[in-house]
């Protein structure tokens, strides 16, 4: 039995899934899944949709339902959907009575195992009750964190006879070792629904998938340790606050060189203004890569100019952020070193040697400790807090992989972001 590619349309508005879905057949795709998101949205008119258009397809209904098992494997199997989704940490009653409902109303009943505490155990039960499938799946959270669910899928499949699928976070780089782990059904997520051309993205899958070959990619994956400063290069300023809740920057803090990212872990000074002798000193402490982030009371003297913009190039330095000010301005452009200031100005003031290097500092009401991640471009700065570093750059990722599809549905629709995003629908009522 060949590979299964699920394609989970998680949008929140019928039409764009509805062209995901066209753009994910021609390309491969098996079956189709309304999303939670899309069946949160539009009830079981999304399921009747996609089986209406695609008969020839199975359609999986993603109801994740923790209570009455049968009422919804029953809605959903008269909807037209082939598969409706239990949860496995439901109530025992709950699972098997849309085990049940499965074979009265002849719909396969998948138990997604998310949150499961030993999930080799409960597939085994699950299956000794007559599910059909188990579903082993990182949630979107999880994902964050650059976790991956492949180790699980190799003990679940071991232990039950029934069609393993698995889900989240899976690309085409990572889809073979999931069917190598012994899953029957690659469940696509955010690889396609967020992929600008969803039908090359479905074929470069179907190869990974029928051939066993890992299909390079440089989006839809999630970072840990040093795979992070690549994130943070890839993603926005505005990415990044996006992706976490609309986390504020530095306010005032802006470009000394238009066009240069900044990516680095902070080495924290705090002096007095217009003190440069703890500034300088930090470069001769700091790791290459570091970023230098200056509390200097926000207000002229400069605390930094071209001589100290030399010396952290020698030492391989990221950049500077000074809650101050800085001078030297146009030769720091010609260097094309990051440099990011409040004020400009054309004094400095004295080497006094007042202040500390490596302490917490605070700058526009933001905490700032050594080796937070400092990331930075024409629209500012922002703080990453190291203890949270993969998943703040892995929801910043993923919101810059979500423009990239939004962006293409507006120019290859020649419509709006307002029309696409339906946003009237979603205004505050």
């Amino acid at each position: 039995m060949k590979p299964i590619i699920q394609v989970a349309l998680d949008f929140d508005e019928l039409p764009r899934a509805m062209k995901l879905a066209r753009e994910a057949v021609e390309g491969g795709a098996d079956w189709l899944e309304v999303g939670t998101p899309l069946l949160k949205s539009e009830g079981m008119a999304a399921v009747r949709a996609l089986r209406g258009e695609f008969p020839d397809r199975k359609i999986v209904c993603d109801t994740k339902t923790m209570d009455a098992g049968r009422a919804e494997m029953e809605m959903a199997a008269k909807s037209g959907a082939g598969v409706g989704v239990v949860m496995g940490i439901a109530p025992d009653e709950t699972v098997r009575d849309a085990i049940r409902a499965g074979k009265n109303y002849g719909i396969e009943v998948a138990v997604d195992l998310m949150g499961v505490a030993d999930p080799v155990a409960r597939a085994k039960q699950v299956a000794s009750w007559g599910a059909d499938q188990v579903c082993i799946h990182t949630a979107i959270d999880e994902q964050m964190a650059g976790r991956n669910p492949f180790e699980t899928v190799a003990a679940v499949a071991k232990a039950v006879d029934i069609p393993v699928s698995v889900a989240g976070g899976i690309n085409s780089e990572t889809a073979a070792d999931a069917v190598r782990a012994g899953a029957r059904i690659v469940i696509i997520g955010g690889a396609l629904t967020k992929a600008a051309d969803a039908r090359a993205a479905t074929a470069d899958l179907r190869r990974a998938v029928d051939e066993l070959v890992a299909v390079q990619t440089d989006l839809y994956k999630r970072a840990m340790g040093e795979e992070l400063y690549e994130t943070f290069l890839l993603a926005t300023t505005a990415n990044i606050s996006d992706g976490n809740h609309r986390a504020p920057g530095l306010a005032g803090i802006s470009t000394v060189t238009p066009g240069l990212k900044l990516v680095g872990r902070a080495v924290t000074v705090r002096t007095y203004p217009g003190d440069w002798a703890k500034p300088v000193e930090a470069i001769d402490t700091a790791e290459p890569g570091s970023v230098i982030v200056v509390e200097a009371g926000g207000v002229p003297p400069a605390v930094w100019g071209e001589l100290a913009t030399h010396s952290a190039m020698e030492r391989d330095l990221a950049g500077i952020v000074i809650d101050g000010a800085i001078r030297d301005t146009a030769m720091i452009r010609e260097l094309k070193f990051p440099a990011f200031a409040r004020h400009v100005c054309p004094n400095a003031g004295e080497p006094k040697g007042f202040g500390e290097i490596g302490v917490s500092i605070r700058i526009s009401g933001v905490r700032i400790c050594q080796g937070d991640w400092i990331v930075g471009d024409d629209d500012g700065v922002l703080v990453v807090p190291k203890e949270r570093a993969a998943e703040i750059a892995n929801r910043g990722q993923d919101c810059c992989e979500k423009e990239n599809r939004i962006r293409a549905e507006i120019t290859g629709g020649r419509t709006t972001l307002a029309k696409v995003s339906n946003l009237l629908r979603w205004e505050k009522a």
